[in-house]
Order: structure tokens, then sequence, then C-alpha cells
């Protein structure tokens, strides 16, 4: 439908219509007509009953409609139109389809009407764009008049409203406007005109009077605004029932239309299709006897199903037996359901079906108890094998057992093998400890009972050795539980890609069959009419079958369903798990008739077999989770293996005797127990911690004692050095060549044959030489030992990294307070600190700082990369040892300017040139010098006697303006001059000082 601009106006009313423009059918007198209601016969309680349009709710094609009246309208149009909830009205209301229910609904697009896009229009669009840019062009230099004048007008009435609304203050258009609010309603009406102390006078009456007048004038200017938005569209409105009118013409000729129709397929219904359903009755009343007889015969099998059951239990088929008891009961609940002579069948199935559930879970755990416990010498890795010649394939006890337990959903089965597991566990280690104690003459069994007891009264190359046969036993046991769960694993993925493929040769099976047997959309109802002496699902499931089917049953005779159900096991356990199986075989055996006398005409026998065998199985994600769970299991066998060595690594570490083995054993030990978890991670693909969280603890005290040992050592070092230098073996010569080669390890001890070398005065490193003291050069030792037991211990690396700078620490505090604090006068009972002792420990902290950035990218290369930020401790630890050779450089500077302080506050500018004081001044210098020269380098002495300079410089500059001496060309200034020449010329005399620049020029004050 579609409305245009031409339509006529509002239509009068006509005959047969209301009074209101609106088309009505005309009522007739007699009263309504309703549809009779048709109910079938109840032939099964469980099937539903009720009118004969139950499956079909729409409107009949063949019967009339009872006559329209305004009453049964949907929608009022007015009320459509003016709907609040709109924004903007719809352009397309007349237009669009609305449905039966006339609803905003979303239909579906015509597959008759192409989709029209703008590239369609494209060919149009480009031959049209010249001429229309041209009629633009005249259109803009020539504008329509009644367009000119129509913009004042329209521009005035627009400023003219907007300027009477401006009048009407702001909070009535306030979108959260209610009198309700006290705020609101006291800014709107003005209490204090109204509540004078004496009561009304004249002054408040003209007051709310004004007030009134004011409101009443806003109201005004409101309503005349509304009033003119409704005069704007009034013309959409008219428009809008002029295509009413043409709306309702096409709604007659519609209906006239639907009355033929139906009167049409009226009489084709009463002549074509009332004699064929008679027929079709006929035929479905045959299918019910012959049905009939084959349910009797199917009743004559089900008898024998017991017997056959206890047959199969006899030889512990026990998937054959379940195979056959879930058949029998598909058959009683689906084909003999409501059977009284069955009617205790069903209970003693699910009986026998609880017997062979507890049968076969006792049968999987005497399994896995006689599998974990027998020896681990054996070369079997899965226990039974075995061949047997009944049966065409190799099958295993374990793979039959499994399938078993999948078939009666007993999904809790790994269970009962973790248990066993544990168990298996606890008794390899009690039987390692045994036998090696039985061959240890010094412990006596019967005295020392407890195995904790035994094993912590071995030697410990004796626990080592128990240790590592633990370890090679448990590396063997993880292997058997790793392929009797493969075996395990295997069976559940044959299950899982079986019901895979059934469930593609059924979709398969179900693209071929669907097209001739599709159900129509009338054949159902049709069905459901023709349910005659019948179930109303038998008839829905002829009603898919083709003529040719149900005259082959009518011609036919049915098989025996006893033979049927009795050789059913056989094929349905094939088609379970896609493979023979021995219970397949016996239990068809034990059948009377074979499989092959089965009626393939009979649908609901073979489709209820494949159903109950999908059913009974677990699902995909059922096996999924058992798949997971065997893996888990894996682990945690894992796991427990390394429970049960950590119970020996604990029991043997309670006295604290792992705690004082040397560096070398414990070094043993932790390659031995790192062996052991590097082997269960690729057995087991599981990354288990107990183990070495347990050999990290016992690390941590190891590490504990390893690092106090040293830190004493190193503390009773500091307290007896005498702080003098120390000559340097050869052999530490050698270990800080290694350094530098990259090999950050202690060398291997060799044979007594460099005593023939000298020790040296120095330590030559990269082309440096340091002069240290005994201590440094043991220091550099114990770091080694830290690295090498990194090296052996990778785990410990960062414990022993915060010890190593908590050593370095201590080092660097304790010199501290020897040299600087002056503690070894106490200690080791110097007589002063000289500053020859000064520049030996400023040295030997510069050695230690060199070797640093070598310790720590040492250690980075045995941390995670989490873990780098613990190398900050050697940031701070280096900034702790730059600051305390700076405070020695300072003391040195600080020793010479207490000394130019005394020296110069006695200087006098009087001859004999050069003074005593100079004299004394170069003398000290000297002495500085000589003591620090062989100590120092080359340029820290430089650096060093510049400070000196300086301060130097400061006192001479600070004496002479407190003697009034200045650079005025005087004598005075001449025998200055004298004097700083004779210190310039013994300064620059020093060695490595010749090219010093002293820059005496600032002691003069400047002129002002």
């Amino acid at each position: 439908m579609a409305s245009s601009h031409s339509s006529s106006p509002v239509p009068h009313p006509r005959g047969g219509g209301g009074n209101d423009g609106i088309y009505r059918k005309d009522k007739e007198p007699s009263s309504r007509h309703y549809r009779p209601v048709r109910s079938l016969p109840d032939v099964c309680p469980k099937e539903p009953t009720g009118e004969a349009r139950g499956l079909c709710e729409g409107p009949s094609v063949v019967a009339e409609h009872d006559r329209w009246t305004v009453y049964n309208s949907k929608v009022n149009l007015p009320a459509a139109l003016n709907d609040p909830r709109l924004t903007k009205r719809e352009s397309d209301f007349f237009t669009k389809t609305w449905g039966l229910d006339f609803a905003e609904t979303e239909v579906m697009p015509s597959f008759y009407l192409p989709n029209i896009t703008k590239e369609h229009f494209g060919p149009y669009l480009q031959e049209t764009a010249q001429r229309e840019k041209i009629h633009e062009r005249c259109r803009n230099i020539c504008p329509n008049k009644d367009d000119v004048d129509a913009v004042p007008s329209v521009t005035n009435n627009h400023d003219k409203s907007r300027t009477e609304l401006e009048q009407v203050p702001k909070i009535f258009m306030k979108p959260d406007f209610a009198l309700g609010d006290p705020s609101t309603f006291n800014a709107v009406l003005p209490w204090s005109h109204f509540n004078s102390a004496g009561g009304k006078n004249s002054r408040d009456m003209a007051s709310s009077r004004l007030l009134q007048e004011k409101l009443s004038h806003y109201l005004d200017v409101v309503e005349v605004s509304i009033a003119r938005q409704i005069s704007l569209r009034s013309e959409a409105f008219f428009h809008a029932m002029s295509s009413q009118h043409e709306l309702q013409d096409r709604l007659q000729e519609t209906q006239r239309s639907a009355a033929a129709l139906r009167q049409r397929t009226a009489a084709v219904h009463r002549l074509m299709c009332q004699g064929p359903l008679s027929a079709l009755r006929q035929a479905l009343s045959r299918a019910n006897h012959v049905r009939l007889h084959n349910k009797l015969k199917l009743m004559a099998a089900v008898h024998q199903t017991q017997p056959t059951v206890q047959l199969l239990l006899s030889t512990s088929e026990f998937v054959g037996a379940l195979e056959l008891i879930a058949t029998t009961k598909e058959v009683l609940q689906q084909e003999l359901q409501g059977i009284h002579s069955f009617r205790h069948l069903g209970s003693q199935l699910c009986e026998l079906e609880k017997l062979i559930d507890k049968m076969m879970i006792e049968d999987f755990s005497m399994y896995s108890r006689s599998d974990l416990s027998r020896s681990l010498e054996e070369e079997g890795q899965v226990l039974e094998k075995v061949q047997n010649k009944n049966v065409v394939s190799v099958k295993d006890r374990l793979e039959s057992l499994v399938f078993g337990l999948l078939r009666q959903r007993k999904l809790d089965f790994l269970d009962i093998y973790s248990e066993e597991m544990i168990l298996a566990a606890k008794s390899i280690v009690t039987q390692c400890v045994i036998d090696s104690v039985s061959h240890i003459e010094e412990i006596d069994s019967e005295i020392v009972n407890k195995l904790a007891d035994q094993m912590r009264l071995m030697t410990f190359p004796q626990w080592f050795e128990l240790l590592q046969s633990v370890f090679e036993n448990f590396i063997l046991f993880l292997k058997r539980i790793k392929a009797t769960l493969s075996v395990i694993r295997n069976v559940v993925l044959e299950v899982l890609d079986s019901n895979q493929k059934s469930r593609l040769l059924e979709r398969g099976a179900g693209g071929t069959a669907e097209a001739p047997g599709q159900l129509l959309p009338g054949e159902a109802e049709l069905a459901y009419l023709t349910h005659e002496g019948m179930f109303i699902s038998d008839a829905l499931n002829h009603a898919q079958q083709s003529p040719a089917t149900v005259g082959q049953e009518q011609s036919s005779a049915v098989g025996p369903r006893s033979q049927e159900q009795s050789s059913a096991v056989g094929p349905r356990s094939q088609q379970g798990h896609s493979r023979p199986d021995a219970c397949g075989s016996d239990s068809a055996s034990g059948t009377t008739e074979s499989s092959s006398s089965r009626d393939p005409s009979y649908p609901p026998g073979g489709g209820a077999g494949v159903t109950s065998n999908e059913e009974m199985m677990p699902t995909d994600l059922e096996l999924g989770r058992i798949a997971n769970n065997i893996q888990e299991l894996l682990y945690t066998a894992s796991d427990v293996s390394h429970d049960r060595c950590v119970k020996v690594l604990m029991a043997r570490a309670k006295d604290g005797s792992l705690e004082r083995l040397s560096s070398a054993e414990f070094v043993c030990l932790s390659r031995a127990v790192e062996g052991f978890v590097r082997d269960t991670e690729e057995l087991c693909c599981r990354r288990s911690m107990s183990l070495r969280g347990a050999l990290q603890s016992q690390a941590n005290r190891f590490v504990h004692r390893f690092h106090e040992e040293r830190k004493t050592k190193l503390s009773l070092l500091l307290d007896n050095e005498r702080w003098k230098q120390a000559e340097v073996p050869a052999e530490f010569q050698d270990l800080v060549n290694s350094i530098s080669d990259g090999r950050i390890t202690l060398p291997e001890r060799k044979p007594i044959a460099s005593e023939d070398r000298k020790p040296s005065e120095y330590l030559h490193i990269d082309g440096q030489k340091y002069a240290v003291v005994g201590t440094v050069l043991l220091l550099i030792r114990i770091f080694l030992e830290y690295c090498q037991c990194v090296n052996d211990i990778p785990s410990i690396a960062t414990d022993m990294l915060t010890r190593l700078s908590d050593l370095l620490k201590h080092f660097n505090s304790r010199s501290c307070q020897l040299v600087l604090g002056a503690g070894a006068l106490q200690v080791v009972g110097l007589k002063t600190i000289t500053t020859k002792n000064l520049a030996l420990a400023s040295r030997c902290l510069q050695l230690v700082v060199h070797y640093i950035p070598v310790i720590r990218a040492h250690f980075e290369t045995k941390l995670q990369p989490k873990q780098y930020s613990v190398l900050r401790h050697f940031d701070h630890i280096t900034k702790d040892y730059n600051d305390h050779i700076a405070e020695i450089s300072a003391k040195l500077v600080a020793i010479m300017d207490s000394l130019f302080e005394k020296v110069l506050s006695r200087y006098e500018v009087k001859a004999p040139m050069p003074s005593v004081c100079f004299r004394n001044v170069c003398k000290q210098m000297a002495k500085m010098h000589e003591a620090i020269y062989e100590l120092l380098p080359e340029e820290q002495t430089q650096m060093l006697f510049l400070r000196i300079n300086a301060s130097f410089k400061m006192h001479l500059k600070r004496q002479l303006a407190r003697l009034g001496v200045v650079n005025d060309g005087g004598p005075q200034q001449g025998l200055v001059g004298v004097d700083i020449a004779f210190y310039t010329e013994n300064v620059q005399a020093l060695r490595t000082l010749e090219k010093l620049d002293l820059s005496m020029a600032e002691i003069w004050e400047q002129k002002r």
C-alpha cells in the first residue's frame, strides 16, 4: 500500500460503515458461528489430546472466519499516529508491512526483489549531473518569489516567538521542574508577600494579584507557542487522513480475494482429500496388527535375557552382559512399556547391573594393586599382556576393564588407582631402607626400629647411596605408571574417536534420508488425526515412511525380535568402540540365532540400539575430562614420588647433619636431586616443587652456615690485620689472571711446583698494579668460593647473592672502623694510623670495586629475568665503597690541611728566604708523596696533590691577608714570591708531579 499527495479528501460515511469515516463490515443479524470442538479418543494416556487444530494454530484456509467488527481491531489509528514514545513521526507509516498484530516487527526481505544499491543509479546520475548543475545555478540566480517572501515572515515569526518565550523564567523550562521541591516552590511563589505580621492588607492583595497576572501571562505565551507549532504541522495530519481512504479501498479488495480463495480450497478438500484419508486409515490399521505380532515375538526373546546374562557372567564377560542388559532395558522402556508380566524384570536387571559394577571395580582394584606392588626389576611395564586363543585380536585385561568401567560411567576408577599408587610409593621407600640397612653391620634393625632413626645412623656415603637407590626405583615406578596410564588413555581416546565417527555416520545417513522422508507441514496433522487403534508416536513415524516401505511391511514377514535382541550385543559392541571384542563374540555365541536373521525393514529396534549405546557411553566432554584426569594422575604420581623423597631428605636433616656437610658433599647431594627432578620432569612433563623446596630449605641452611663461617673468618682476619703492604703469592696472581680470562671459579689443586716462583710486591690486574693487604687477597678467594657454590647449586643464587653483598658490606664497614675510625689502635695495637695505612686501605677498596662488576655479571647469568632486581645490591655496595674511598682521600687532605694551618699561622714575611715555614711545608709534602707514591696510581696521586695544593693556597692567602701583604710590587711581595718559587720548585720536583699546574696567582687579594 502506498500514499499519494493526490488522494481524495477525507471520505464521507458510506453505507454499512460507521459515521467516523472508517470502513466497517456490515454486521449480520445472526449470532456468531463458533467452530465446533473435535476431540480425539484417549488411546494412550501419555499422548496429548485436545482440539483437532492442536497442531496448527494459524487461520484455516478452508473455513470462513467470523464477520469482522470494530471490536476485533488490534490498534487504534489515532493512537498509533500520535504515539508519544516516538520523537519523530514515521514517514513510512502507510507504506511499510505491519503484519497481523499491527505492531513493529522485523520483516524479512523478499527473495523476489533485487537488492537495489546506489550503484544501480550510477549511469543515470552521470547523465543528469550536468543538467542538475545548470538547474541549481539558475535557481540560485533567480530564486522563487514565494520562498523570498516566506523567509522574512518565518524569520519574523520565529524571532517573535523566541522573544515571547524568553519572557518566561528559565526555571519553568528546566527538565527537573517540580513544585514538590521546596526551593522551586519558594522561587515560583514567594511567601514573603503573604506572611505579614498583622494579617492581609491592601499591599499584600496587590502583590498576590500581580503574581497571578504574571503567571497567567506566562501560560498565555506558552499556549500561543504550542498553537503555532500545531498549525505548522496540520498539513501532515490531513495528508495522513486522505491516505487512510485509499487504504480502506485496498483492504476491501483483499477481503474479497481471500473469500474466493477459501471457497475454492474447500471444494478441493471435499473432492480430493476425504477418500484417500479413508484408505490410509485402513492401511494403518493393518500395520498395527502386524506390529502387535512382532511385539509378542519380542516378549518371547526378552524372557530369555536373564539366563543369557548369567551365562556371560560365568565367563567374566562383563561388557557383553552389560550390553545385553542395556538392550533389554531399552526394549522394556520403549517397546514393552506397561506389560504386566515384565513389571519386575527392570528392577532385576538393575540389580544385575549393580553386581557387575561391583565385580568390575574389585577386579580393577586387584589389578592396580598387583601391578604396582610387583618387583620393579621386571621387564614388562604393563601387567598381563596375554593373547587369548579364542579371540581373534590380542586383548588386554586392563583395556577390557577400562572399557567396561567407561561403559557403566564409573568415571572415578582413577581414584582407586591413585590410592594404590600412594601405598606403593610408601612401600618403595620402606623396602629401599630395609635393603640398605641389611648391608650395614653397624646398625641393628632390632634395636633401632624406626626407619628415620636408621637413616640418621648412616654415614653420608651410605645415606647418599640409599637416596640414589630411592631415586632409581621411583624413576622405574613412574615409568610403569606412565605405561599403564597410556593404555588407559588409549582406550579413552578410542572411545572418543568412535563416538565422533558414529556421529559423522549418522549425519551422513540422515542427510541422504532426509529428502525422501521429510515430513511436510500437512502430514503431521494428518498422522495426528488418523490415530485409530495405535500410538500417536507410531503414526508420526509411519508418516515419514514411503509407500514402498509400508507395502513391504504388509507383504513380508517380520523377523523374530528375539533373534535381533540376542545378537545385538556383538554388533553394538563393535559400533560402540570400533574394534572386535571377546565379549561381543561370546555374547553372540550365547544366543539361539544369528543376527543375519534380523528383519531390516523394522526400524525401531536398530535405532533404539544405537541410541542406547551412545547414551550409556560417556559424552565427549566427560571423556575429555577423563583424559585430563589421567594426565593429572601422572602429575600426582610425580608429586607423590617427590614427597616421599622429601621424607627421606628431612629424616636425615632432622638432627642438622645436612647443615654440617662440606661444600663438595652438598654439591653432590644437590646434583643428585637436580638430576632426579630433571628426569621426572622429562618423564611426567611436570615441574614438582616439593623436593626442590626441601633442597632449597636445606640449601638456605647450608648457605647460612657457609656464610657465617666465611664472615667469621673475615672478621678474624680484619681484627688481626696491621694494614701493611703484603707480598702477593704466585697462586693469587694466577687466580686473578684466570678471572681476567673469564673463569670465575676456583682453580683446581695442583701439585706443589710453584715454590720456585717468588712472590711479587703488587697484584697486577689489567695493566694496573695494586698494593694490597693479606686480608684482601683472602677476600678475593672467598668471593670466588661464593661464585663456585652458585655454579654448583644454581637454585641458591639469590640467597648467595644476598649473603655475598652482606660480606662485602661487612668488609667495608669493618675496615672503615679499623682505619678511619682508628679501631686498629686498640684491636691490633698500632701506635697511629699513618697516611700509608690510609692509602693502602683506599687501594684495597679500589681492588674490591674493580671486581664488583665481574661478580655482578656472573650472578646475572645465574638468575632468572624476574630476579634481576636483587642485582641492585651491587649498586649500593659500589656507592658505599666509593664513598669510603672519597672519605679516605678527604682524610689525607685534612691531615695536610691541619698541618698547613698550624705552620702558616707562624709565617712572617722577612729574610732569610726561603723561610722556615715554607721549608717545613715542602718537607711534609715530600713525606706525604713518599708515603703514597708507591701505593696509589699516578692519576690519583696528582688529583690528591691538587686538592692539597688548593688547601695550601687557601691558608697562605688567609695569612697574607692577615699580614697585609698585597701584590703591589713592593719588597714584601718580592719576599713572598721567593717562598712561592721555592714551594713550586720542590713540589714539581716530586715524581709524577713534574707537570702539575700549581697556579699560585690565586693567593693574592684582588684590588678593589
